[in-house]
């Protein structure tokens, strides 16, 4: 997305690129690139209103190959037992349609519009006949991202699909430049947020099915907030207006007690002044990237909620920036903000079961030089449910600090720091204002940190995109990615099975490294990540590619004889 190309972080924290340089010359791990595959697309893909019925698995052979391509171009190198499947000739790496497999098949699933019950209202791109703002609630959003989906019963074929709606323009939504009315900010705000509708295979395919769970969740939904910043002023406005919403839901996790997370990203976007209005930014706000144009969707100048200028409506702007649980068994509950997640541009949140049974919540700021977070649950998570307690409203938020002897550090973002006692009132306002208290820290500023995924064997994945901001003054001989516009991903193992307050890292792989000729892993612009149990990695790229592709979905085997062969010292 193209507002993810933004920077707000001005703290002069060392910038990982430094690290890096040092880090990389010390272990030549430039000549060193990770086994690549590729595979059909896990998501759905809201330019094409596709989703893939199935996950692309292995071959065998030791050639390299284009698997499937299309609007999402699919590339492949066959290396290993773990990555067998039919192979697409490189020839097809362009085109508006996906190209798979002739292993697999994919099915049109909830495009933009569809009911999410059947019979209710539908939207079929008729742009003479758009939905109203009331029908929008009764049907998915626009812009899928992350998803998950929650089996019901015992098999794969029946469940409850948790998905994102990331953005949407008013051309597209509305079919005009700019709203005119609250009804078009309506339609816009409800085409915003998440969809639950209850999915089930039949006859061979996908298909939408009756639930009394499934519902819509919006920029106009009541939530409610939980954990250290939930009372805060920071959360109240004037106006004595209710929370409600969430809005610019990137990726998403899975909690081990079946709940859906949805991470509320470029929120900043939404929020602007009238075109009469007049607007100075504060520091909090400037380093959140508020602007008095914000992303052009003019909601400012027919809802109040929005209106940066509005002294009634103030503070309105942080309750956004968080990440929001979802139940997805049951349409009634309300969703809860987990403020002790930290508030920030999040992308997405991998949740694992630590050391003592806690759960570790592990998340990305996707922005150029800013930062990657942990969360630490106090106790075992099953113990705190117990009690009543959700294991993500008490514990500790850290953020990363990367040392380019391949060492790092959490530090913890705490008021009882000095540090950010000097700075804030309380913990409420180190989470609220997150991203600041990781500046004064000293955390490592990264290339725009995206979807984080942990591996069976312990190892920890980031997607860091791009970031071509940087100079070339920041350039030497031993560091080649400044500017880095193709992006990379790191990994590091935590101490004390995830829940340490230290780790090592090294990179898994530069995209620029692959884009040599004849090179069939090119890939650029890293951003989706998720390991399965198998040991294999999904990476998926939002961003130009090299040689003309479109973007991929690709799999690294992270199996231990491929690991110890391929990608170690």
């Amino acid at each position: 997305m193209i507002h993810d190309n933004d920077t707000s972080n001005y703290s002069g924290n060392r910038p990982f690129e430094d690290v890096l340089r040092a880090s990389l010359s010390r272990r030549n791990l430039l000549t060193r690139s990770a086994a690549l595959s590729a595979t059909g697309f896990l998501a759905a893909l809201a330019g094409n209103r596709n989703v893939v019925n199935g996950a692309i698995a292995a071959t065998t052979q030791g050639t390299s190959d284009v698997v499937a391509q299309g609007s999402d171009v699919i590339v492949a190198q066959r290396l290993s037992p773990a990555i067998n499947f039919s192979p697409v000739p490189v020839a097809a790496g362009s085109g508006p349609v996906p190209t798979i497999s002739s292993d697999y098949q994919y099915d049109v699933l909830i495009p933009w519009g569809t009911p999410i019950q059947p019979g209710g209202p539908e939207y079929t791109g008729d742009p003479n006949s758009r939905p109203t703002a009331s029908q929008q609630t009764q049907q998915v959003g626009i812009g899928h991202d992350g998803m998950w989906l929650f089996p019901i019963g015992n098999g794969n074929d029946h469940g409850m699909l948790a998905i994102n709606h990331e953005f949407g323009t008013n051309p597209h939504i509305l079919g005009k430049d700019n709203p005119e009315s609250l009804e078009d900010v309506r339609l816009s705000q409800h085409a915003h947020g998440v969809s639950v509708v209850e999915v089930r295979k039949q006859n061979g395919q996908w298909q939408v099915v009756s639930s009394n769970n499934s519902r819509r969740i919006h920029v106009n939904t009541p939530v409610t907030f939980s954990g250290a910043a939930a009372n805060s002023n920071l959360l109240r406005t004037p106006a004595g207006n209710p929370a409600l919403g969430t809005v610019n839901n990137c990726a998403n996790g899975k909690t081990p007690w079946d709940t859906y997370l949805t991470c509320e990203e470029n929120f900043n976007g939404y929020f602007g002044v009238p075109t009469d209005g007049t607007f100075t930014a504060t520091p909090e706000q400037r380093r959140y990237g508020f602007s008095a144009e914000g992303f052009g969707y003019g909601w400012q100048n027919f809802d109040p909620r929005f209106d940066l200028s509005n002294p009634a409506y103030k503070n309105e702007e942080n309750r956004f920036g968080w990440i929001v649980e979802i139940d997805p068994m049951d349409g009634s509950q309300t969703p809860v903000k987990r403020t002790a997640l930290g508030r920030f541009k999040h992308e997405n949140a991998e949740v694992v079961v630590g050391q003592g049974g806690r759960a570790v919540v592990y998340m990305g700021d996707d922005e150029r030089f800013d930062y990657i977070y942990k969360f630490v649950s106090e106790s075992n998570w099953r113990s705190m449910r117990a009690r009543g307690i959700s294991p993500l409203d008490r514990g500790k938020l850290y953020v990363a600090k990367f040392n380019e002897d391949g060492t790092g550090e959490w530090l913890e973002l705490t008021i009882a720091n000095p540090v950010l006692s000097a700075q804030f009132n309380d913990q409420a306002e180190v989470l609220t204002y997150a991203r600041i208290a990781g500046d004064l820290v000293g955390a490592t500023p990264m290339d725009r940190p995206e979807w984080i995924t942990a591996a069976p064997n312990g190892e920890v994945y980031c997607t860091l995109t791009n970031n071509s901001r940087r100079t070339p003054a920041q350039v030497n001989a031993a560091n080649p990615l400044g500017p880095n516009p193709d992006g990379h991903i790191i990994r590091w193992r935590d101490s004390n099975n995830y829940v340490g307050l230290t780790f090592t890292w090294d990179i898994f792989i530069l995209a620029q490294d692959t884009h040599a000729e004849g090179d069939e892993r090119t890939f650029s612009s890293p951003d989706g990540l998720w390991a399965d149990a198998d040991g294999r990695l999904f990476i998926q790229t939002d961003g130009p590619q090299q040689k003309g592709l479109n973007d991929q979905m690709l799999v690294a085997d992270l199996t231990p004889a491929l690991s110890a062969a391929c990608l170690r010292e």
